[in-house]
């Protein structure tokens, strides 16, 4: 395994240590276990288009594109407190 040096503000290190503190991990650990956890908008399509594919075959058959951008639409005005609220 090589290191690698990421510059980063003191106080975004200073919060990486004290995440990884608190779930008993080094903050190299934490780092990896977020990066590798968080997928690529690739990924995220992928997942998506496999998704609507499930929805079509086995729950709605006319489940569209359409759809997905709408439930994307919804969910972004709930994170920016434009609808509904957040728990």
């Amino acid at each position: 395994m090589s290191d690698t040096t990421i510059k980063i503000s003191e106080s975004i290190r200073d919060r990486l240590r004290t995440l990884a503190e608190e779930r008993g991990m080094s903050t190299r650990a934490y780092v990896e276990r977020v990066v590798a956890a968080t997928p690529t908008e690739t990924e995220r399509a992928e997942r998506t288009a496999r998704a609507v594919a499930y929805v079509q075959a086995h729950l709605r058959e006319d489940f569209t594109e359409g759809d997905v951008r709408e439930a994307q639409e919804w969910r972004a005005a709930i994170a920016e407190g434009r609808l509904g609220s957040r728990r």
